[in-house]
């Protein structure tokens, strides 16, 4: 029942804007989604399985608005900044995705374990949330990949392609530390094009 799940997953997310997570109840997040307690435990098992599942989807929202920045039509650094962009953007709105891409949960947050738990979930979505979470060098690895892929292309040779990796790391790991300390003047923009090379595709 995936209008359920997602209602419920909202609802939870909402929940967190009024308290910490140890304070949400899941009668609560059921009746604010519109469903029955009952519904809530047969998605998600528990309040670790709705917590898991809760980090799950914001981690692949994040990782699909990459996918999105990466697939414009500009060049290659003007795809790198957008990155940038959206990574600073994503873990300032959302709680959530600045605790996984940092690692700084915070007693407020949801804290599920990394590793995969045993999962006995008929619900296939859950089964997945279940499995490993990434953690913040996951995240790292799983950008420059996508934008290695995105930015690779006939021709590309193997040294451009070391440099297309590399520059996708350093374009990361340069939104991350903005996370932490956000720059006082200029932006994360103006850092990535200093920090970038010029002979980038």
């Amino acid at each position: 029942m995936p209008a359920a799940r997602e209602s419920l997953l909202d609802a939870a997310f909402s929940a967190l804007a009024n308290r910490p997570w140890p304070g949400v109840r899941m009668v609560d997040v059921a009746a604010a989604a519109g469903v029955s307690r009952q519904t809530l435990y047969n998605e998600f098992g528990s309040k670790e399985g709705l917590s898991r599942a809760l980090v799950r989807r914001e981690a692949d929202a994040y990782l699909a608005g990459v996918e999105r920045v990466l697939a414009t039509p500009a060049e290659g650094r003007e795809r790198l900044t957008g990155l940038a962009e959206w990574t600073l953007s994503a873990a300032r709105g959302n709680p959530l995705v600045r605790a996984m891409l940092t690692g700084c949960w915070g007693e407020r947050l949801p804290a599920p374990t990394l590793s995969a738990v045993p999962s006995s979930s008929a619900v296939p979505a859950q089964r997945r949330a279940d499995g490993p979470l990434p953690s913040p060098s996951d995240f790292v690895t799983l950008v420059r990949d996508r934008t290695v892929a995105a930015l690779s292309g006939p021709g590309v040779t193997k040294l451009e392609l070391l440099e297309i990796a590399r520059s996708a790391e350093l374009v990361v790991r340069l939104s991350l530390s903005c996370v932490a300390a956000p720059p006082g003047d200029g932006s994360v923009t103006d850092l990535v094009r200093t920090a970038l090379p010029r002979q980038l595709r």
